[in-house]
């Protein structure tokens, strides 16, 4: 019996290597398309686009507080993004980012809470290393589960994303909930001796983002393990015939790439906030998928885009209050700006190709 079937009228197939020039003309029209849709939106609530991107950039660099205010949110940003390469060079879809940076910060939480009259250095070594193991940890759980039962690793780190969250809303609620708040659920402020110093006038995190930047890259570029990332990253199958123990790779990255981020949330709490809270990630750890991917997954380009990325969020702010406009008003803008810039990377791999004649299979 036959039958005949139409083809779509349009169908995607994967594009040809393109080069890099091609590939950056293509980008810089994504960038360039983004910020005229953009335009058009801010057309349409009333504001001029030249003035309000002129404020976007300008907000994020017009004083020095402002300086220091984008780079206090481009730091767990960088952090989270550079934690998350690690499993995504793997092809180990980690999207728990956000609770291996709680986690991490709440176990640095209580050497903050309980043992604030410890040596002020000791004190913030111990943090930190609590911070690496609980965030480690808490990304050690799926890749448990996933060489042991094969499970869904993006469902997995997801859902441990709120059990992280809700288990700090516990504790703010319960052990930990602070009987000078007046009956509010939230936690003591920090010990000024469990606050990480300031240097150039922020929180000294910024320099440890810096060298994780140098440590990743060498990791991934030039050691043994960063080799056997890539191989497992690419075939499964080929790092066992090369003789290459897949699942102890796979927790040891695991472990790793939630440490990472816990340090971020050790970094967050003890530098930032100065206290823990729900909100101590503050979203970062999904953006950071975003922004390593756009990286292609090199931790130079990861820094760049993480520093582009906080001056949008710290001029989209100096625009909501320079203009009185909505936080919601703010998140649509960057949206469009983020969704032309992701669909070109949809473009350098992918193409649209038309009905061909006669159109039937």
């Amino acid at each position: 019996m036959n039958k005949h079937t139409k083809e779509p009228l349009l169908r995607t197939v994967k594009r040809a290597e393109m080069g890099n020039r091609q590939i950056l003309i293509l980008r810089l029209l994504a960038i360039l398309l983004s910020l005229v849709a953009g335009g058009i939106f801010i057309l349409c609530i009333g504001y001029n686009p030249f003035v309000i991107y002129g404020t976007i950039v300008t907000g994020a660099f017009r004083s020095a507080m402002a300086v220091q205010a984008t780079v206090k949110i481009m730091i767990p940003l960088l952090i989270c993004s550079l934690g998350v390469t690690l499993a995504f060079k793997m092809r180990f879809w980690n999207i728990g980012a956000e609770g291996q940076l709680i986690f991490g910060a709440t176990c640095a939480s209580f050497f903050a809470l309980y043992c604030s009259n410890w040596n002020h250095v000791v004190l913030l070594l111990v943090m930190a290393v609590a911070g690496i193991v609980g965030g480690g940890l808490w990304g050690l759980i799926p890749a448990f589960f996933k060489v042991k039962f094969n499970t869904n690793e993006t469902l997995f780190t997801l859902m441990l994303n709120y059990i992280a969250m809700y288990f700090v809303s516990y504790l703010q609620d319960g052990p930990w909930r602070d009987p000078a708040a007046n009956g509010f659920s939230k936690i003591q402020r920090f010990d000024a001796n469990a606050a990480l110093d300031k240097v150039a006038g922020i929180q000294c995190g910024w320099i440890v983002a810096l060298l994780l930047v140098v440590i990743v890259f060498v990791y991934l570029k030039f050691s043994k393990s960063g080799y056997e990332i890539g191989v497992v990253g690419v075939s499964q199958d080929t790092a066992r015939y090369a003789g290459m123990n897949v699942k102890k790779i796979i927790l040891k990255t695991m472990f790793l790439s939630g440490a990472i981020c816990g340090l971020g949330g050790m970094i967050q709490a003890s530098g930032s906030d100065v206290t823990l809270t729900m909100n101590v990630a503050g979203g970062v750890g999904f953006t950071a998928i975003i922004v390593a991917w756009l990286s292609q997954l090199n931790p130079f380009v990861i820094l760049i885009v993480s520093f582009l990325f906080a001056v949008l969020e710290k001029g989209s702010s100096v625009v909501q209050s320079s203009f009185g406009l909505s936080t919601d008003c703010a998140d649509v803008l960057q949206g469009i700006i983020l969704f032309f810039i992701l669909g070109c990377e949809f473009f350098v791999r992918y193409k649209f190709v038309g009905r061909s004649k006669g159109g039937d299979k």
